[in-house]
């Protein structure tokens, strides 16, 4: 662990605190109530902060190892890619945008909440994609790997999908914003990343 402080102190502060304040909810329901998100109330300026709160926070165990796994195998990576404080700008920022959708749509649902940090971790993995397009990521259901841009774009396919037709409990918009917000806050922070992506294909700008 001491070497993951040493590369990505950023990212090892908030898989640590997120595992933290998860097990807290677990055994507090009056805490994990207060943290989730709210739409409706969000949408009438209450509870603002926790468009922050509930992406700290899981349903369950299996929801918890599933986020946190994907998030030790490309965040603290991505950190020592881009830089620590860029990494709190990406990780914060697309946190907040991958909620903004829902707390719209959502705005006049009273019994609509939601929680967890899928939507900033979305936007950690495309940001990663971005760095290491052709780096090989697997995928439940497919027994092999598959190159990170490929895996990429059928995730934004399924993500655009679920989001109009799927009536699980799962937040798809929140994964779908929030990998589009990683993008372009990747972009944003770095705009030769664009080339460093293409370079790898033998594409020269």
């Amino acid at each position: 662990m001491i070497e993951y402080l040493q590369m990505a102190p950023v990212a090892a502060l908030i898989f640590i605190i997120t595992i933290i304040t998860s097990l807290m909810v677990f055994s507090n329901e009056t805490l994990y109530g207060k943290f989730m998100l709210h739409p409706y109330s969000v949408s009438r300026k209450q509870y603002i902060y926790t468009i922050f709160t509930s992406g700290l926070i899981h349903k369950d165990w299996m929801h918890l190892i599933f986020n946190m796994m994907s998030y030790y195998f490309f965040a603290f990576m991505l950190e020592a890619t881009i830089g620590h404080w860029q990494f709190g700008l990406l990780y914060i920022a697309t946190l907040v945008l991958s909620d903004l959708p829902t707390i719209y749509k959502q705005r006049d649902n009273y019994g609509y909440h939601s929680l967890g940090a899928s939507g900033a971790i979305s936007g950690v993995i495309f940001g990663f994609i971005l760095y290491y397009p052709k780096s090989q990521m697997g995928i439940l259901f497919i027994p092999f790997p598959i190159p990170a841009y490929i895996f990429g774009g059928l995730y934004l396919l399924y993500c655009t999908y679920a989001s109009k037709h799927s009536h699980d409990a799962i937040n798809h918009d929140a994964h779908l914003y929030g990998a589009l917000s990683g993008l372009l806050i990747t972009i944003a922070l770095n705009p030769d990343v664009i080339a460093i992506c293409l370079s790898q294909f033998g594409i020269r700008l």
